[in-house]
């Protein structure tokens, strides 16, 4: 295991101890998935994930129980909208655009979650300790002026958009599911297992022959998310037509 996994865990460690004997919610820095990975490994007291909207990647932990503590989160996550200030003449920003102009800034990785994009429009979700600070000083991405807003309500658009996909399969195995949603050999995705991409519900695995279960979301490094809605009928050559939700 890298020094910096060792010290991530000890971290996380050390925020759940700090929920349980002060008796009060406790928040992470965003994860990405692999060191998500981590807490569900390491981690035993209770705890919950939140990114500041549905079916977000990088996210903070929140540690402690609303029944045991008897009062809810209030998760430290803003979003913060990002747009040209004038459109017609704005270039074409990419996420990349975006993450690099706030880190530009002296930001954190850990301190930024995900970055939707919409209509060139970025819409960043960051812990609340940086947002002010970027709202403030974030005044060009690429050679486009923009102007930030926060946002106290997400918009529905936020949410990225789905994709409804019929596969035929022929076993319910992960690879296999894979290989159909990605249009990948099966040699292309038993790679990607090795090459530790491949996570169900937020957890790392390396069994390429995983049985998918229904409602079961899978994250491909690279690729991106899909949910498995189930099996909706056998084929007459016995093979299996599976619905899947991409992201």
């Amino acid at each position: 295991m890298e020094k910096e996994e060792i010290l991530l865990i000890k971290r996380l460690q050390e925020l759940s101890m700090r929920s349980y004997n002060r008796g009060i919610f406790v928040y992470s820095d965003f994860l990405n998935m692999y060191e998500q990975d981590l807490l569900f490994s390491n981690i035993s007291t209770p705890f919950t994930l939140f990114g500041g909207f549905l079916n977000a990647e990088r996210q903070i932990a929140i540690f402690g129980s609303a029944d045991d503590l008897g009062y809810s989160p209030a998760p430290p996550v803003t979003c913060i909208l990002i747009s040209p200030v004038m459109q017609k003449f704005a270039d074409d920003l990419t996420h990349r655009d975006f993450l690099g102009s706030v880190l530009g800034l002296g930001i954190k990785r850990e301190t930024i979650g995900d970055i939707i994009i919409k209509n060139n429009t970025g819409y960043i979700f960051c812990l609340d300790t940086v947002a002010d600070y970027i709202k403030e000083h974030l005044k060009k991405v690429r050679h486009t002026y923009v102007k930030c807003e926060i946002v106290t309500e997400i918009p529905d658009e936020v949410n990225p958009e789905i994709e409804e996909k019929i596969i035929v399969i022929a076993s319910e195995r992960l690879d296999a599911i894979i290989s159909e949603v990605y249009n990948l050999s099966r040699s292309e995705s038993n790679s990607l297992f090795t090459a530790k991409k491949v996570f169900v519900n937020g957890k790392l695995t390396e069994n390429n022959s995983y049985k998918i279960k229904v409602n079961d979301t899978i994250s491909v490094r690279g690729f991106g998310r899909f949910n498995f809605s189930g099996i909706l009928q056998e084929t007459r050559k016995g093979k299996l037509r599976a619905k899947v939700d991409v992201f």
